[in-house]
């Protein structure tokens, strides 16, 4: 009941005008980040990790604000999903390289957990005339499962593979000119991770950022979009340059090493949420 009442919330808020709902956005995760210790443990926990230089209030300011800036990511899935087409539209802006998404050339879109992470798919699947693709994760609650699905499918023709799916399947759709909009640098377990820095601390990194490349023979994009005052600004860098290799390790690090990069320029806008350092290293105890 409360799911199908909170989409309902949603679909009444998409009409509203940006200002106000980033208002309601902001005093959502200012009360969030005081009602919510375990999750401001982890998202303190992850800072002083990534950002040791940093005083403890700082650490703490940075935050709140992402805090902040998920819970007005979270509210724009309102318009996002809801609103006119072309309230959408104008509210998305695509900026970079937009050549490297043209044509059929089997591409793997590199899009790290920014709290934009829908807003740049809802953009791509819009306003360009290709099909993506991206592995999604079921979620526990039917109904919300059905609403983020029927979100991230309103546009375009998108296409969204489950885990079962498989490799070969995925690869199949890239080799097609399909691009792969992947998501990479989360925590997913030990089984198929590789234990590697991320900024100097080790973590548990899929290397499927370069598996799929190089199984695809495909270009890597880095789509990084950013949460701005007058909606979002999808990026598209250009394609990395003599990647992948055959080294999936060295592939991995130097993935770690860019997205630190991007990070740095927004840290206030990554999914610090995350538990990214729950899985440790054989003989390391745990950080949260």
């Amino acid at each position: 009941m409360f799911s199908k009442m909170g989409i309902v919330l949603m679909r009444l808020l998409a009409p509203l005008p940006l200002p106000i709902l980033r208002a309601i956005g902001w005093g959502l995760g200012g009360l969030l980040y005081l009602v919510v210790p375990g999750r401001r443990h982890v998202v303190l926990r992850n800072l002083s990790l990534c950002f040791p230089s940093l005083s403890h209030a700082k650490r703490k300011r940075l935050a709140r604000r992402n805090f902040v800036c998920f819970a007005q990511a979270w509210l724009d899935r309102a318009w996002l999903w809801h609103g006119a087409p072309e309230v959408v539209q104008d509210r998305l802006s695509i900026t970079g390289d937009l050549e490297a998404l043209k044509g059929t050339a089997p591409t793997v879109i590199f899009a790290p957990h920014f709290v934009g992470l829908d807003a740049g798919w809802t953009a791509l699947t819009q306003q360009f005339a290709r099909q993506f693709t991206t592995i999604y994760t079921n979620q526990s609650n039917l109904v919300v499962d059905a609403w983020v699905l029927a979100g991230r499918q309103r546009f375009g023709q998108g296409r969204l593979f489950g885990r079962a799916d498989g490799v070969k399947t995925i690869v199949a759709a890239l080799r097609a000119g399909d691009p792969l909009y992947l998501l990479p640098d989360m925590n997913f377990g030990p089984e198929d991770s590789l234990f590697l820095p991320f900024y100097g601390v080790m973590a548990a990194t899929v290397p499927s950022l370069s598996r799929f490349a190089r199984l695809a023979r495909a270009q890597v994009v880095p789509v990084i979009t950013r949460l701005t005052p007058d909606g979002y600004t999808v990026d598209l860098l250009p394609a990395w340059k003599n990647y992948p290799t055959e080294d999936p390790v060295a592939d991995t690090v130097l993935m770690n090493q860019r997205l630190q990069g991007y990070i740095d320029a927004v840290p206030e806008q990554y999914y610090w949420v995350h538990k990214r350092f729950k899985d440790r290293p054989p003989g390391e105890p745990p950080v949260y």
